[in-house]
């Protein structure tokens, strides 16, 4: 968003600190405030009336959580919780229609709505039509959100299963494959892209080279479930 206001909310919110683990905004709770991200990264999930779990995105520094909810006057849609240590700043709901007015910005929030319903749009029809070696690939690459050093998803094998319909054994197949060329490492509760370059290859643009070998996207006839 433009950097005057992004100035106006982080001036204008009270600071508060987040641990890992810790919930920002549960889903079904009013829309009393929103809460602009200076640090860390956090997750959105969405949990549906039968008791499942979808994972919907990973959002970073630079963005404003629940503003939705506040400028449509509905509940929380979605549940945000921290991966890493987040620093916010909260706006009570009243602040921020202020800051979104007096600004001019409700054209530039509308547009991040927008396209952040035709991003979950598009996911959803990948989910439906792709293999699973795509949909995992392409979801590690959504999920990452670009930070110093290296490419920490920062979620584990169930939560990449909820985010593209998989099964926690079928996205350990996947990134099995993909340790063995050479994209990523895992360790416990942890995934770390090494080779960005090559991931989006195999997500479905190109030819990657490794070694001797040339690989190319997976065949869309494989793999699938």
């Amino acid at each position: 968003m433009g950097a005057d206001v992004w100035d106006r909310l982080v001036a204008g919110g009270a600071a508060r600190r987040f641990r890992p683990g810790d919930v920002l905004l549960p889903q079904g709770a009013p829309p009393t405030h929103v809460l602009a991200l200076v640090g860390g990264r956090v997750k959105v999930r969405l949990t549906l009336p039968d008791g499942e779990v979808l994972l919907l995105a990973v959002r970073g520094p630079g963005e404003v959580l629940g503003e939705i909810s506040v400028l449509g006057g509905d509940d929380r849609s979605a549940t945000v919780i921290a991966i890493d240590p987040c620093d916010t700043r909260v706006l009570p709901a009243d602040r921020f229609r202020a800051v979104v007015r007096e600004t001019g910005a409700e054209a530039e929030f509308l547009r991040r709505a927008l396209r952040r319903l035709r991003e979950g749009e598009e996911w959803r029809a990948e989910t439906a039509a792709l293999p699973a070696a795509k949909r995992v690939v392409r979801a590690l690459l959504r999920l990452t959100v670009p930070g110093d050093g290296e490419l920490d998803v920062g979620l584990n094998q169930t939560e990449i299963g909820q985010a593209v319909g998989l099964s926690r054994g079928v996205v350990a197949a996947e990134l099995a494959r993909l340790r063995e060329l050479g994209v990523v490492t895992t360790a416990r509760r942890r995934i770390v892209i090494t080779d960005p370059d090559g991931l989006r290859v195999l997500a479905g643009w190109g030819r990657l080279t490794v070694g001797n070998r040339t690989i190319a996207p997976p065949d869309p006839r494989q793999g699938g479930e």
